[in-house]
């Protein structure tokens, strides 16, 4: 199984500056079995793994990937692969961001811009078991979802301005862009934190000399995905809501995305 996330079609459309030869297979994280592995590897043949891409590489869309086995964890014991594939790239950026990134402490609050996407969703839940206080921002509809995933206060963006509400946060994660990225900055109270992951490789510029903007380091290692599955296995994050889809309805997978109203996670069960 491969899940679809923004850098998806952003590759396909040209909207993020990367080098790519075509034919190119998209794809980011995917979850699997290992068909083969070099001599020595600690990763057997029939070894259940999930994993992200290294930087440079994608891929996940097709039936088999060649890939390095130091970006390759073993699956969290208690996910099918549909459900290990939902969580790969979205929980690992959520982990980075929240805890190596803003440093998030217990007592202090946020916000979560697009509380109900997959990326925030997880957040959501990570922030919650730190002991923060969760503001995050969701249509209506979606209100009761977030609030099943640990955020104590809800924002309808669609009726209200998160910059008139707030001031108050320590700390601030957006994960939608446009004009969410001003209304982090007005959230903070001074000495506060920002960071931003749905804007390019830099962290946008602080109108406030107050604040810090930062654009989390979201790296790749086998290390980095035991640390998810830690969390997995011990239940403080659990898979996001999921919609699959076969890998023909890659083009419609793609509008939904680009869209930005996917509740939780597209995922493609390969082969399906």
């Amino acid at each position: 199984a491969a899940s679809v996330n923004a850098a998806d079609w952003k590759v396909r459309s040209g909207n993020l500056p990367v080098a790519i030869a075509f034919l190119h297979i998209l794809g980011r994280d995917f979850s699997g079995v290992v068909e083969a592995a070099a001599p020595g590897s600690d990763l057997e043949p029939g070894t259940e793994v999930y994993a992200v891409c290294p930087p440079g590489q994608e891929g996940g869309y097709a039936e088999k990937i060649a890939i390095d086995a130091r970006y390759l964890a073993r699956k969290p014991k208690n996910l099918s692969h549909v459900e290990a594939a939902s969580i790969g790239l979205a929980a690992l950026t959520a982990l980075v961001s929240l805890e190596d990134t803003l440093d998030l402490k217990r007592g202090e609050k946020i916000l979560i811009q697009g509380g109900a996407g997959g990326v925030a969703g997880i957040a959501i839940q990570l922030a919650h078991h730190l002991g923060a206080e969760v503001v995050t921002t969701a249509r209506a509809g979606n209100h009761a979802y977030v609030r099943s995933l640990g955020a104590d206060h809800v924002i309808d963006y669609t009726q209200e301005d998160p910059s008139t509400l707030l001031g108050d946060c320590d700390a601030a994660f957006d994960t939608v862009g446009g004009a969410c990225v001003a209304q982090c900055f007005a959230a903070l109270k001074p000495g506060g934190r920002a960071a931003f992951i749905a804007g390019g490789a830099q962290a946008p510029e602080s109108p406030r000399d107050d604040v810090v903007a930062l654009r989390p380091a979201v790296g790749r290692s086998r290390a980095l995905m035991d640390r998810v599955t830690a969390y997995v296995e011990a239940g403080v994050i659990r898979v996001p809501e999921i919609t699959t889809m076969a890998l023909s309805e890659a083009a419609r997978a793609h509008e939904l995305s680009e869209a930005k109203h996917v509740r939780g996670k597209l995922v493609f069960e390969i082969g399906r």
